[in-house]
């Protein structure tokens, strides 16, 4: 009996001399893999103990084959033929999944920042209005102001902020839709140039009391797209007010269209002077005005002063006609360009 037990003793020490190393290396592995790849990582893990068994087994037989150690290295190699591929596999998925969590709580975390932002940028800019329109009502109903002229001009201003306090609402419900999945498309075949003309004509008025030329290219090939024409509309009125908005006077907003590689384009050129490079990606963020000063410069200013969510709101609507948008310096401003599916794809 007690040889039995010191040739068992002597079999433990043998193994564990060989298989000892292995596993030393496999851990040293182990942590360089998990620095780099999570598919190395796991096939080591896998691997690393078949291979320690391998070399225990041969180890101990004092590297003599024989019929029973043909077996068994058989079996290791069998076990390790099997279970490599499948820690591949699942190195594979753990990856993955490891990538698409990481991703999903930056684009939280990124989400997060964004309504933060949003909130206070909004509560500024909504208190903003609010106190003026507050401060001239209790002015006119106190008396301060009764001259007729001044009377009547104190209602326009009030007028002025009402206006513009409904489009950062209406702003606000657009933006939500779009961000919660709620929008709901109804595709239709949708003539680009009725659209822009639309546009056009709407600010044209406010681009003439500017000063800013606003005008679509004469010559210019009007594709039909597949898309919304409400939401359309609301893209090609975005563009063209940030486009006058930004105009300094005496300046021009050119629109132009056509096709490439089976897509319409729409570009909106202004004269604004250029954006800086480092910018140029975040024109379309929520809120984002290329600017710290978050009011109007005048009192002219405050119709056209909304949120800072019209370029936002154009990305989503585009995206959501599975198109893209874009922006870059060019000529004496920015050029806008809009790219959409045709109808008749």
């Amino acid at each position: 009996m007690s040889m039995v037990w010191a040739e068992l003793g002597e079999v433990w020490q043998l193994a564990l001399m060989f298989t000892l190393p292995i596993a030393l290396v496999g851990a040293v592995l182990l942590q360089l893999m998990r620095r780099y790849s999570i598919m190395a990582a796991v096939t080591v893990l896998v691997l690393m103990p078949v291979l320690a068994a391998l070399v225990g087994v041969l180890g101990v037989s004092g590297f003599m084959l024989d019929p029973q150690l043909n077996r068994t290295v058989a079996v290791c190699l069998v076990v390790a033929a099997v279970s490599v591929p499948a820690g591949l596999l699942l190195g594979r998925g753990l990856a993955r999944d490891s990538v698409w969590e990481r991703e999903a709580r930056d684009r939280e975390r990124a989400a997060e920042s964004a309504r933060r932002e949003l909130v206070t940028w909004i509560s500024h800019d909504l208190r903003t209005p609010l106190a003026g329109i507050r401060a001239m009502s209790e002015a006119l109903a106190d008396g301060v102001v009764s001259e007729p002229e001044e009377t009547a001009l104190y209602a326009r201003r009030i007028g002025k902020e009402t206006e513009r306090l409904a489009g950062m609402v209406e702003d606000l419900f657009q933006l939500s839709r779009i961000t919660s999945g709620a929008l709901r498309l109804s595709l239709a075949a949708v003539p680009l140039e009725e659209v822009v003309s639309e546009a056009v004509a709407a600010e044209s008025a406010r681009a003439t009391s500017k000063g800013v030329r606003l005008a679509a290219e004469s010559d210019a090939v009007w594709p039909v797209v597949w898309g919304s024409d409400p939401e359309l509309a609301r893209v090609v009125r975005n563009l063209v007010s940030n486009a006058v908005r930004h105009t300094p006077p005496d300046g021009t907003v050119v629109l132009a269209a056509g096709t490439e590689d089976g897509h319409a384009w729409l570009r909106v050129q202004d004269g604004c002077g250029g954006i800086p490079e480092h910018d140029l990606e975040r024109v379309f963020d929520v809120a984002f005005r290329g600017t710290t000063a978050r009011t109007p410069t005048s009192t002219d200013d405050l119709a056209d002063s909304g949120a800072g969510l019209g370029l936002a709101i154009a990305r989503g609507l585009v995206e959501a006609h599975e198109g893209h948008i874009s922006a870059r310096n060019s000529g004496p401003g920015c050029s806008f360009e809009v790219r959409l599916p045709l109808a008749n794809r």
